[in-house]
């Protein structure tokens, strides 16, 4: 066990002294190399230390000789110096492994020997003598300057490439005839070995070394080791180094490659975590949002005033006993335009007063709308325009097709774009905001409950459009101040608080009327109400009466159809034109028309029906008897429909448009009034328009029962809800002109049935597909 423990610890310093000696050649290349007497010194210091386990590990002994002697005539031409030698090797102990590791800390941050522990330095009585500071200071200057020489010399060796060779190659055949034992290796090894113990080692410093010693065996100690000038020449070949340099370069890339793709997965990686977490987040939100409105709704619809159980209490006229509200919420102040936003006229930009301007934008956000390219627009804008301007301006603008809106026109449309790329928190900040106003504004307390107003805004500055070619189109609708507005409010409650700085045009308490705010607006002179919402008691009532009057009608029907149809053979002419309107009411579900003013748009109704709306036809597409009706209905709609009538009808209405011009009334002898006269004497409280409640409703009924079942799932019952509710809206006209995107619209609709079709059709095929393989191999699996 001894020996065996002996071996092992000769082993661990044959280790330490192998990296002592790379890292001693590395300090010998780099900087000047102590002279032949110093390393023989060394050598025969260490040499009765190490020779003996050098001699019992390695078959060779010249292979000591050989490096010292390769080292010595390398390093001839650098003159001795022993204070940049290394410190004697008495004071390092080296038979012992910790002696050694600390020996090869050593090193300098430059791979140097010179600084190392204070120097020592031998009296002549034999005594060593400690180097002062100054001293000190002053070797590890003279040692920094012959480092900084050595890349002088260095390229001073390249100059002399046939010199160096020369001395190569003898040093060679002098290595080849030297015969030592492996002690001598181990003196140059413990020659190596003198290093200060606070120096680091460089790893620079151990790659070099092993490759200038590749085939030098760790354990033995031993190996063929290739001569200086062997090494010099495969060092300085153009060929080694052409390829050690694609080499390097390669493998440089090739972990260049290797980091750059790990970054990129591991960004790929960290951005789906990223969506990931993000659509998690997104779709928690979405459910909390949604869980919320359901919960909301829930709160609603419990709290929801159920009026219609509590009986009328309408005395003498009373809509509600209390009322309280906020009023109306006012749009905002106008704000001027960026100075980089300029009004151009002739091609000169003209500084406008911020109510010129603020009219101004009005007809610039319309600038590609048709209504700016009517003529009637452009003018009615235009003298609305001037009356704002100033004396000074209206002078200089005097012709609509010099102005240039084009630079307002485009910082809009910058706005709506910014607006509509906003992200998702800032749309939810101006959704909360506008939520806290509906709040405070979009409630109030009816007899004690909170009821929703249907339109708590009062409507902004703008132009006037109209519907159809209506004659005010283009016209200024002016900003509703709070001094034109009056409140209607309870008594007994707080009167709302008009704008810092205005106050209410009047405050009223009229419980016969069920309107909040009104004012007068100015385009028509007509008066504007803020009203409550149609879910809302008032409303409800309202709507109430109306039906309960239709359903009073279903039981008089068939008298008053009796009566108006007897008319159609009266000998008095009123009579007969009361008989046929009454039918087309009654048949057509059609307004009964009012009389119009000259400044408002052509939309007719029954009543007020001209010659040149109507023709007819005694055969038409196999029917006999048809009348074909083409005119503007409310909003201006258009009403066209071809309908076969009685016989009677036909005749009366030819009798009608006797001798008469197209511009003339088909039915000159009635009007709305004598015909509602008409309607209540019948049934008190019937009008025309209850007629177009009953037959809207019965219709409705009608196509509820041929559509429906009672084994229909709830989806089935809203489609056939949907279908019976579109036959009432062809029946009473009801439908809106057909926007710009309506084709692009369509076409995206067909496209989507055509995927949906597809999808269909590939579902067919798989389920043949399936009931094939089933049918073969029957299974749980191929039956799913």
């Amino acid at each position: 066990m001894k020996v065996k423990k002996e071996e092992k610890d000769e082993k661990g310093k044959r280790k330490s002294a192998h990296h002592q000696e790379k890292h001693e050649h590395r300090h010998r290349k780099k900087s000047n190399s102590p002279s032949e007497e110093t390393v023989k010194e060394r050598h025969s210091k260490l040499n009765g230390k190490h020779h003996r386990s050098s001699a019992n590990h390695c078959g060779s002994g010249s292979l000591g000789n050989v490096l010292q002697e390769s080292r010595i005539s390398s390093s001839g031409k650098v003159k001795a110096d022993s204070a940049n030698s290394a410190s004697d090797a008495d004071s390092m102990d080296v038979d012992t492994k910790e002696g050694i590791e600390k020996s090869l800390m050593s090193l300098d941050g430059n791979n140097n020997l010179a600084a190392m522990t204070p120097w020592h330095e031998e009296s002549g009585n034999g005594e060593v003598k400690k180097e002062t500071p100054e001293e000190t200071s002053k070797h590890k200057r003279k040692s920094k300057h012959n480092n900084d020489g050595h890349s002088h010399k260095k390229e001073k060796k390249r100059d002399k490439g046939d010199e160096l060779q020369t001395s190569r190659e003898k040093n060679n055949r002098s290595s080849k005839t030297s015969k030592s034992s492996t002690g001598d290796k181990r003196h140059k090894t413990s020659a190596k070995v003198k290093r200060s113990e606070n120096s680091p080692m460089s790893e620079t410093a151990i790659k070099e070394e092993k490759d200038e010693l590749p085939n030098f065996d760790l354990i033995s100690g031993c190996g063929q080791v290739k001569s200086d000038a062997e090494m010099t020449k495969e060092k300085h070949s153009p060929g080694k180094a052409a390829e050690k340099e694609p080499t390097a370069r390669t493998t440089k890339e090739k972990k260049r490659g290797q980091e750059k793709k790990r970054k990129s997965n591991s960004l790929e990686h960290d951005e789906a975590k990223k969506n990931k977490v993000k659509k998690e987040e997104d779709e928690y939100e979405d459910k909390k949002e949604e869980s919320e409105k359901k919960a909301k709704q829930a709160e609603e619809e419990a709290d929801k005033w159920k009026w219609w159980e509590e009986g009328k209490h309408a005395e003498n006229g009373q809509k509600w006993r209390s009322l309280e509200h906020k009023g109306p919420l006012f749009p905002p102040e106008y704000e001027p335009l960026p100075s980089s936003v300029s009004f151009l006229y002739n091609g000169t930009p003209v500084i406008l007063r911020p109510a010129t301007e603020e009219v101004a934008t009005f007809y610039a956000k319309m600038l590609d709308h048709e209504f700016t390219t009517k003529e009637v627009f452009q003018n009615n804008f235009f003298t609305d325009w001037k009356e704002v301007m100033t004396e000074t301006e209206r002078q200089l603008i005097s012709d609509l097709s010099q102005c240039d809106f084009s630079n307002i026109h485009k910082y809009f449309v910058e706005k709506t774009e910014e607006k509509r790329n906003m992200t998702k928190e800032e749309k939810q900040v101006l959704k909360e905001e506008a939520n806290k106003l509906t709040e405070e504004y979009g409630y109030c307390l009816l007899d004690g409950h909170r009821e929703k107003i249907g339109n708590f805004r009062v409507e902004p500055p703008g132009l006037f459009r109209g519907r159809g070619e209506h004659p005010k189109m283009g016209k200024l609708k002016k900003r509703v101040q709070p001094e034109d507005v009056i409140i209607n409010c309870s008594k007994d409650v707080k009167i709302p608080e008009p704008p810092p700085g205005h106050r209410w045009k009047k405050v009223q308490h009229d419980n016969t009327v069920t309107w909040l705010a009104s004012w007068v607006e100015n385009i028509h002179g007509h008066i504007k109400y803020i009203m409550l919402n149609p879910s809302s008691k008032l409303k409800g009532e309202k709507d109430w009466q109306k039906y309960e009057t239709a359903r009073k009608l279903k039981l008089s029907v068939d008298s008053i159809r009796s009566e108006y149809q007897s008319a159609w053979t009266s000998c008095e002419m009123k009579q007969r034109q009361y008989g046929v309107a009454l039918y087309f009411i009654d048949k057509l579900a059609l307004r009964a028309g009012n009389e119009k003013d000259d400044d408002t748009a052509d939309t007719v109704g029954c009543c007020s029906l001209r010659v040149e709306h109507i023709n007819l036809h005694r055969h038409l597409d196999s029917l006999d008897y048809v009348v074909e009706f083409d005119f503007l209905g409310k909003d201006s709609i258009r009403y066209y429909n071809k309908v076969p009538v009685e016989k009677q009808v036909y005749k009366n209405l030819k009798l009608f448009m006797n001798s008469k011009n197209p511009d003339d009334d088909l039915f000159d002898r009635i009007s709305t009034t004598y015909l509602n006269k008409k309607l209540n004497e019948a049934m008190p409280g019937l009008t025309a328009k209850v007629f177009r409640t009953f037959n809207a409703s019965t219709t409705l009924q009608e196509q509820l029962n041929q559509l429906t079942t009672d084994d229909m799932t709830l989806p089935e019952k809203i489609l056939a809800y949907n279908r019976a509710n579109r036959a009432v809206a062809i029946l009473c006209n009801h439908q809106r002109a057909a926007p710009k995107t309506f084709e692009k619209s369509m076409q995206l609709l067909q496209e989507k049935i055509k995927k949906k079709q597809e999808e269909v059709e590939k579902a067919k095929k798989e389920l043949k597909q399936a009931k094939k393989e089933h049918k073969q191999l029957p299974s749980e699996v191929s039956k799913k």
